[in-house]
């Protein structure tokens, strides 16, 4: 993005602080939708369903619930879908075994062996990964907007590179606490 003649240093970290914000974000949903020991309707968030021609995220295709502390039921919305909603479950990278019931999906949460929490350890901490690299791309883009504004002491422009480092600080905290939290529920027994 090239600076307008209107940009200014509040704008710029402004933005970079929506799009750290977006990463960090979805980062926040990525991590949510790992299978800890417990069920949480957040955890089927990542499914898409083949339906109508396109792909759909689970949730826009049914409700899920989580009555139980290991098991999930995805209610569709049009009975046509339960095949195709039980087939994305049964075929995502979660490990889960989708029974339909009815006019209902059962999604039992089997418990985790101490080899499938070490993989799933591996996958948040590479998932955790991918948005502190969303936080840096958005910290580098917003320096280089920086260092490209015209009629701008140098000085200023230090203050807003050092000010860009702190928000990059912050939402890598964030991401870690984030991390951490998400870990202990995973080695939870």
């Amino acid at each position: 993005m090239s600076p307008s003649p209107t940009t200014t240093i509040p704008q710029i970290l402004k933005d970079c602080r929506t799009a750290m914000d977006k990463a960090f974000e979805s980062a926040r949903r990525e991590l949510g939708s790992i299978r800890s020991g417990k069920a949480s309707p957040a955890l089927l968030d990542t499914i898409r369903v083949d339906a109508y021609g396109q792909s759909l995220p689970i949730n826009q295709v049914g409700s899920v619930s989580a009555p139980e502390p290991r098991l999930l039921i995805v209610t569709p919305w049009d009975k046509g879908l339960t095949k195709a909603i039980e087939k994305a479950i049964r075929e995502s990278d979660l490990g889960l075994d989708p029974a339909v019931q009815g006019a209902i999906i059962r999604v039992p949460l089997p418990s985790l062996n101490e080899q499938r929490r070490r993989d799933l350890v591996k996958v948040v901490h590479k998932l955790a990964e991918e948005g502190r690299v969303g936080i840096r791309h958005a910290r580098t883009e917003s320096r280089d907007r920086l260092k490209k504004m015209d009629k701008v002491s140098e000085d200023d422009v230090k203050h807003g590179e050092k000010e860009l480092q702190k928000l990059h600080d912050e939402f890598v905290h964030r991401i870690d606490e984030t991390l951490k939290v998400k870990e202990a529920e995973i080695l939870e027994v």
